[in-house]
């Protein structure tokens, strides 16, 4: 075996080399401006996004990038409260489908409000008499008529009236004893079905419109929740997409300075005109991809806009103020489940469609009989008049009198029966609104069940999220280093500028997959919160309720 000592040759060699490494990183990082005419070729500069030896020093890098990118600030809690306030044309749309269910919900009430009525008639006849009796040789009569009450609809299918007929006659016949004559008919009736229209018969489209005036209330407040949760969404994509702007421009930073030192290595006959190429063709490619990034940045901040209702006021896209955060505090899965199933709106409001379904098929069951009902009245009459053979001289006063306290009573009672032969129309109507809540019900439950797989997968990407996070983290790490290497090994003529290029690629994947982790945990937190109607733990460890 070798004695120890032997090795401290190497040893001092590899100290001195690593040594002299590092004085080149750091004399590239001082020239960072110099002019390529008077800087050696092996100092040429690269940009820090390459020669950053730390992550603090790869953040500030594209922090201040990011700072360059042009926009108006615009905060998540800003952008949410101007989409609740108006700007949303989901949560309008659903304001609008409330109102329109209150509405038929009232139109339905009013079916059983009391209702008053009143007719009044007069007409004047002359006719030419054919006997002596009719005491004129022309008989005039003038009728005046008229009736008045009240009638009303209960939910139970009875239906009241109570109501008063009054007429006033006058005829120039000799054996008129009254001229003129008052006669009243007062009268309390009413109306049960027995079978068609008997309770649910009746009541069950106004119990469908209660339950719709709910499923439209729990439709409004999914709405809102909805509308919350695109605006997170767009906002946090927007987040990603200036943040890959900024990787973007520094890749194209990179690309400017290895055309660069490729040239000036070429001149210097240390590399070939296929490393100017191919730094070249790197560069012409990462100038395209960073017009695609302003693209989409521009495209992210229009839909943000359309969701907000409100344009930038200032600059022409948005610029978010606000960071992801890392970390979501989250129950067990089937808890969350659970939790997502007793509250989410949507569903709420699937299970008052299906009532409101239900309650019609209910009425309809009733309605496909015949009909049969139970009528009865009780009234009184009055008649009086001006009498001169009688020496009576009263008014309708007297008439009205006699006929509310049945000085003349009045009664009848009786059944009415209509038998629709075959039955056809209220078999066929209860078969289709039972066909139409069967229908509802599997869209209940297949609903169910996609919330249930939509809830089960945000919970599993906010239980992964810190691990994928720390993933990307030293993936951007790894290639960083990566990338430091390849430029030290390029400038002692140890690799390509094609390897150099391609490890530059590999550091903006990297950061770009970190920029994607981050939104992806913030956006399945806001899935999560939009699938539980906002029941769930926030960040600060609170529950939020809607």
């Amino acid at each position: 075996m070798r004695p120890r000592r032997t090795l401290l040759p190497f040893l001092a060699a590899g100290t001195a080399v690593l040594m002299m490494s590092l004085l080149i990183a750091v004399r590239a990082l001082a020239q960072t401006g110099a002019s390529p005419d008077t800087t050696a070729p092996a100092a040429t500069p690269v940009p820090q996004f390459m020669n950053a030896p730390t992550q603090a020093g790869m953040d500030s890098a594209l922090a201040v990038m990011l700072q360059e990118i042009a926009g108006e600030p615009l905060s998540l809690d800003e952008a949410i409260r101007l989409a609740l306030e108006g700007g949303s044309t989901l949560a309008r749309r659903a304001a609008a489908e409330l109102a329109s269910a209150r509405g038929t919900l009232r139109r339905e009430h009013g079916a059983f409000d009391p209702e008053l009525f009143a007719d009044i008639l007069r007409s004047d006849r002359e006719i030419r008499t054919a006997n002596v009796f009719q005491g004129a040789d022309v008989l005039r009569e003038e009728t005046t008529t008229g009736v008045a009450g009240l009638r009303m609809l209960l939910p139970f299918g009875t239906e009241l009236e109570a109501s008063v007929d009054g007429n006033r006659s006058s005829s120039n016949s000799e054996f008129n004893l009254f001229d003129p004559a008052y006669g009243a008919d007062g009268r309390l009736s009413v109306r049960q079905p027995l079978l068609r229209g008997l309770g649910p018969g009746t009541s069950s489209e106004s119990k469908a419109a209660r339950r719709e005036e709910e499923a439209a209330v729990a439709r409004f407040d999914d709405a809102r929740f909805a509308a919350e949760a695109l605006v997170e969404q767009a906002y946090w994509d927007l987040y990603a997409a200036e943040r890959d702007l900024g990787v973007q421009r520094l890749i194209v930073e990179q690309a400017e300075a290895l055309e660069r030192q490729a040239e000036l290595r070429a001149r210097t006959g240390l590399v070939g005109p296929v490393d100017v190429a191919t730094a070249r063709v790197f560069l012409s490619e990462q100038r395209q991809f960073l017009l695609d990034r302003e693209e989409d940045l521009d495209r992210i901040s229009d839909r943000l806009a359309s969701v907000i209702g409100r344009r930038p006021q200032t600059g022409a896209r948005f610029h978010p103020t606000d960071t992801p955060p890392e970390r979501f505090p989250i129950e067990p899965e089937q808890e969350v489940v659970n939790r997502a199933i007793r509250q989410n709106r949507d569903l709420a409001a699937r299970e008052r469609d299906l009532a409101a379904a239900r309650a019609r098929v209910q009425g309809a069951g009733w309605n496909r009989l015949p009909r049969l009902d139970v009528l009865g009245s009780i009234g009184g009459t009055g008649l009086t008049g001006r009498s001169d053979t009688l020496g009576i001289d009263e008014s309708f006063g007297d008439a009205f009198s006699d006929a509310t306290s049945r000085e003349f009573p009045t009664w009848s009672a009786g059944v009415s029966l209509s038998f629709p032969l075959l039955l056809r129309e209220g078999r066929g109507e209860y078969d289709r609104l039972r066909g139409e809540a069967e229908r509802l019900s599997q869209i209940h439950e297949e609903q169910r069940r996609v919330i249930e797989e939509q809830v089960r997968a945000a919970h599993r990407a906010l239980v992964r999220a810190e691990r994928r996070l720390e993933a990307a983290r030293l993936g951007v790490d790894a290639s960083r280093e990566q990338a430091r290497i390849g430029v030290l090994q390029y400038r002692s003529g140890q690799t390509t500028a094609f390897e150099l290029v391609r490890l530059g690629t590999d550091l903006a994947t990297a950061q770009q997959r970190f920029s994607q982790a981050l939104v992806r945990t913030a956006k399945a937190a806001s899935v999560l919160k939009f699938l539980t109607s906002g029941s769930i733990p926030d960040t600060n460890g609170g529950e939020t309720r809607p």
